[in-house]
């Protein structure tokens, strides 16, 4: 069960990240990178970021990139929380593949009604 401080914490970390890659993003045409969900453990030293990537064939490749430069993102992180955290938990990122579900479970259903 998520305390209201690990909410909290989460929906700062989740927007904070958007806006981020929101930028970053902007300079790469035709890619869309989005923070789906975060998820703080009790002792809000580990983030766990699931990450939505469009179009889905590059998530891999973005997921890797974004893992490599991890510190850097942390960083630049901190300085935006520095004066609601007093220390930004570590952050590991995961591909949120949620979409890519949902849509196969489409086709199939449009499929079984044919």
């Amino acid at each position: 069960m998520e305390t209201t401080r690990q909410a909290k914490i989460s929906r700062l970390l989740q927007k904070e990240l958007s806006e981020m890659f929101r930028q970053q993003t902007s300079k790469t045409h035709g890619v869309i990178v989005s923070v789906s969900n975060v998820r703080v453990t009790p002792d809000l030293s580990l983030a766990r970021v699931y990450i939505s990537v469009f179009p889905s064939g590059k998530g891999a490749e973005i997921i890797e990139n974004i893992n490599k430069s991890s510190k850097s993102i942390r960083y630049e992180l901190a300085q935006k929380v520095r004066y609601q955290l007093r220390k930004t938990p570590e952050l590991s990122f995961y591909l949120d593949d949620s979409l890519d579900y949902i849509e196969r479970i489409d086709s199939l259903l449009k499929k079984d009604e044919e």
